[in-house]
Parts: structure tokens; sequence; C-alpha cells
């Protein structure tokens, strides 16, 4: 039996096959595409430049040659100050006595050294500290902008100054400036071991209290200089923030400035502290030799590390007795190199000076 026929109209215009009675062919727009396999995908290296790839290499070049200096300097002072040290008859760190004429019979200590050197270099502090702290804020907070700038430029001019000037001007000006003041202190607070009568003839003006004073107007710059620039870096917002609330000038300096700034200053005094511990020609000037052990007075007289090697460069002429100073200036390297350390790691902790 046959299957009935469908009846089939003609086609019109416009109908697709469906309507027809033929099903519909797909269209190919309609057909499933293939997934094609993903490239892999190729990271491009950069192009460097060749200007960029030398200045790389010098700054890299750079750093590692002053890590590497720094080294053979501590090597150098090590190895030439061993076999002196294996010749010293007396001990090293705590002795006071220093003799070195005879070879064969060396007899020389630190310890006097190390207290007047750093006495020196504390009262230096002691006085620049303040009086950079008030530059630097009279400079940031106070002063006229046409007057801050040649002012900054003056203080830092006091770095060009030579030693040796620094040296004559303390000995020769200033000394003589400060005898009343020094005879003063040592008959009204003599009783202070501080202020009590030196080893020194006080009038000549050789005492640790000049070069102090003299060290501090050296170290002047570099303190002023470093918080100057912590100062000026204070968020504008905080200050806007005081002024805001009612802040007069003080209050703006004392709640915002000083709290930023509180780590660069005293960062920047270590650094100055550094300075004041290895000043040599201004110190060897002012500072006269004293028959007598350092009593504690701030009119004694003495030597520092670097004023001692500086004078004793004749006995340079022996392997055996330059090997004693070449081991006190080895106690002057690692101290140095500590106080800056701590310098560094003073302002590696504080995010906002990165």
């Amino acid at each position: 039996m046959k299957d009935p026929v469908v009846a089939k109209r003609p086609a019109r215009p416009g109908d697709t096959g469906a309507e027809r009675g033929v099903a519909a062919a797909p269209h190919a727009s309609e057909a499933p595409i293939p997934p094609t396999p993903e490239a892999p995908e190729t990271t491009k290296a950069p192009h460097v430049r060749p200007g960029d790839r030398i200045f790389r290499g010098l700054a890299t070049g750079s750093g590692v040659f002053i890590v590497v200096l720094i080294g053979a300097i501590g090597l150098f002072l090590i190895l030439q100050a061993i076999p002196s040290l294996g010749l010293d008859n007396v001990n090293f760190l705590t002795s006071r006595e220093w003799n070195t004429t005879d070879p064969s019979n060396l007899r020389f200590g630190i310890l006097d050294l190390t207290l007047v050197t750093v006495v020196v270099a504390l009262l230096a502090l002691l006085i620049a500290m303040p009086i950079a702290l008030g530059i630097a804020l009279f400079l940031t907070q106070y002063a006229p902008r046409n007057l801050a700038r040649p002012f900054a430029y003056v203080v830092d001019l006091l770095a060009a100054v030579p030693s040796i000037v620094f040296g004559l001007w303390g000995l020769f000006v200033l000394g003589p400036v400060l005898f009343p003041f020094s005879e003063w202190l040592i008959e009204n607070l003599g009783w202070i071991p501080l202020f009590a009568k030196g080893n020194v003839n006080v009038q000549l003006g050789g005492t640790i209290f000049t070069a102090g004073i003299v060290v501090a107007v050296m170290i002047l710059p570099i303190i002023t200089a470093v918080s100057r620039e912590v100062f000026e870096r204070t968020p504008t917002m905080h200050v806007e923030g005081a002024i805001a609330l009612g802040a007069t000038k003080w209050e703006v300096v004392r709640t915002t400035v000083l709290p930023f700034g509180k780590a660069g200053y005293v960062s920047a005094s270590m650094l100055g502290l550094g300075r004041a511990l290895g000043e040599t020609i201004a110190v060897a000037i002012i500072l006269s030799t004293a028959t007598s052990s350092f009593g504690w007075s701030l009119f004694d007289g003495g030597s520092t590390f670097a004023s001692k090697i500086a004078l004793a460069a004749p006995e340079f002429n022996d392997p055996r007795s330059a090997g004693a100073y070449i081991a006190a200036g080895l106690v002057l390297f690692v101290l140095t190199f500590v106080v800056n350390a701590i310098a560094r790691s003073i302002v590696a902790g504080h995010k906002e000076y990165e």
C-alpha cells in the first residue's frame, strides 16, 4: 500500500523550505565552528637599549667597587696592625701609655686617645645639634622664601672652608676670646671634674673645650643640611590639617614637623658625630700636647686618634712603629663605621625617608 501523497503548494518568494513542507537545511553561518588549537603564548623579551645596559653596568660596578674598597681598607689595616699588636708590651685597649720610639720595646695603648676623641666629638655634637635644629626650622618654617635660599647657601659654604683655616681660627682667635670664660668656669665650677683645672695652660687656648667648639662649627653644615631636607618633606596635608584645627606656627612645628623629621634629625646628628670623630688637621693645630694623662676635664690637652696619627708621620720609618699607629687607625675606622651604620639603621626604619 502506497503512502498518501502530500500535496505541495507552489513556493512563494520568501517562503522557507519548512513552510513548503520541506525540512530547511541549516544555514552555513549557523554551522558549529570547530575549535582551533590555541597558539602558545610567547613573551617577547623587552628590548634593552645599549645606553641602559651600559648605565646599569656602571652603577652596579660603582656600588661593588665601594664595598670592595671598604673591605680592602679594613683588611689592609688589620694585616698591618697585627704584627705590632703582637709586639706591644702593654694592654692595647686599657693602657694610657704611648711610646713607639723604640721599635724593639713598643708600649702603646689607646685609652687616652679614645677618651679625648669621644669627649671632643660629644662636646661638638652637644653644641651643634640645637643650633642646627634651630637653623633648619627657621629656614623651612619661618624664613621668607627669598631669604631662606641665600641663607642656606651661606650655611652650606661653611663645609667648604678648609680644616686648617678652622684650626688657625680656633687657636689664634677663638682661644683668646674664650680665655676669660674658661677662667670663670674653672674658678666657679672647678669642683665639677668636667670644669676642673686641666693639664695645659688655658691661656694658650689649646684645650678640649676650644677644639670642641671649633669642631661643632665644622659639623654644623652637615646636620643643618640633612635636617633641612627632612623637614621640607613633611606632608603638606599634615601641616594644613593642623592649621585648619587652629594650631599656631609653633604648634604646627611641634605636632607635625618635629615628629615627622625626628629620625632624620637624629640620623643627621650621627653623621655629624662620625665627621667629628675623624677630624684631623684642625684638632691637631688646636690641641696642646699634654705631659699627663687625660683627667676628664674640658680644659685638658691631649690627642685624638686622627691628630696623633697625623703628628707622628716622621715615626713611620719603621714598620713596627708605623703598625702601632695603624692599629689606632683601625680602631678609629671601626668606630666611625659603627656610627655611620647606626645613622643608616635609624633612617632605614622609617619608610617615609626611603
